[in-house]
Parts: structure tokens; sequence; C-alpha cells
């Protein structure tokens, strides 16, 4: 069940997406979990199944991986939340980088430098791995749905088979009823 979502609702919105914006190392795909956290868990605005389906939705669509972030915008508060979720998350996140890409470029020698972009793979590889459990949550009770989330998993870390063939393979699966 959903919250109805209020225009005063905005501001906040707008404001959580600028602090995950600063939080999203490795891209906004790494915070899903707390924007599944905030958006179904904590206002209710989007149940777990819209949520995954917009999710699953953008990524399926041709272009940039962010734009997950304006479907579930749009799904919570039509246009203005697409705006809303969408400048909250490319803001800060944008001016950061090009910052700090110039002065990481100009220090990329240094030891601190180094140590600090070797650290960031492994905390970039857990949030990818809690943005895929939480993805997951509509499929748990589905054995189908998880050998086939198992099975999409050993295939892309052990092939460079394209993903959008695992997007098929699913989609397959799901219309003939296996997931």
């Amino acid at each position: 069940m959903t919250v109805p979502f209020h225009t005063a609702d905005l501001l906040p919105l707008f404001l959580h997406f600028v602090m995950l914006s600063l939080l999203a190392v490795g891209g906004a795909i790494t915070t899903a979990p707390d924007m599944h956290r905030y958006l179904v868990g904590e206002q209710h605005w989007l149940t777990d199944a819209q949520f995954t389906a917009s999710v699953a939705l953008a990524q399926a669509a041709p272009g940039p991986n962010v734009l997950f972030v304006a479907v579930l915008g749009y799904n919570v508060a039509g246009l203005p939340g697409a705006f809303v979720t969408m400048a909250g998350i490319m803001l800060p996140s944008t001016t950061l980088a090009l910052w700090a890409t110039r002065w990481g470029r100009s220090r990329r020698e240094t030891r601190g430098v180094r140590a600090f972009t070797l650290g960031l793979a492994p905390l970039t590889l857990g949030l990818l791995l809690a943005t895929g459990w939480v993805l997951t949550e509509p499929a748990r009770d589905s054995p189908g749905a998880m050998l086939l989330v198992g099975l999409s998993t050993v295939v892309m870390a052990r092939t460079r088979l394209s993903p959008m063939w695992l997007v098929a393979l699913g989609a397959v699966a799901g219309a003939a009823g296996y997931a």
C-alpha cells in the first residue's frame, strides 16, 4: 500500500537525493538500497514491486543507467518528482566529480590518491551487491526467479556476455511463467 505524495514532499525528496548523490561511489545504482529504504520502507510512496519494476524498466531501456532515478521520481510524483530526483542526484556529484578529477589528476602519483582509488573498488563492489540483494526482494518467494538470479550472477562473473542477453532470457522466462 502506498501513501499519497504531496507537493510539500518535493523538497525532502530533493534533499534526500542530494545526500545520496554525495554517497554514490560507483554510480547512482549503488545507492539504490537507500532509495528503496526511503521511498518504500520509510515514506511508503512506492511498493517493493513498483520500485523493482522502475529500476528494471530503466535498466532495460537504452540510455544512461542513472535514468532509473528519474523513473523512480516519476512514479512517486510525476514530472516534478522526476525533475527533483534527477537534479538531486546529478548536481552535487557532477560538481564534485569535476573538481575531484582535476585535483586527483594533478596528484595521481601520490600515495594517498592511489590508496584512495584502490580503496574505492571493494566499497563499490559491496554497494553493488547490496543493490542486487534489494532488487531481488519481490522475487525471493519464487525458486525459479532466484535460480535465474543466481545463474545470471554466475554468468556475469565468469563471462563477458552482454547483460542484455540475460535481460532477454529473464523476459522469456517470465513470459513463460518460470520466474
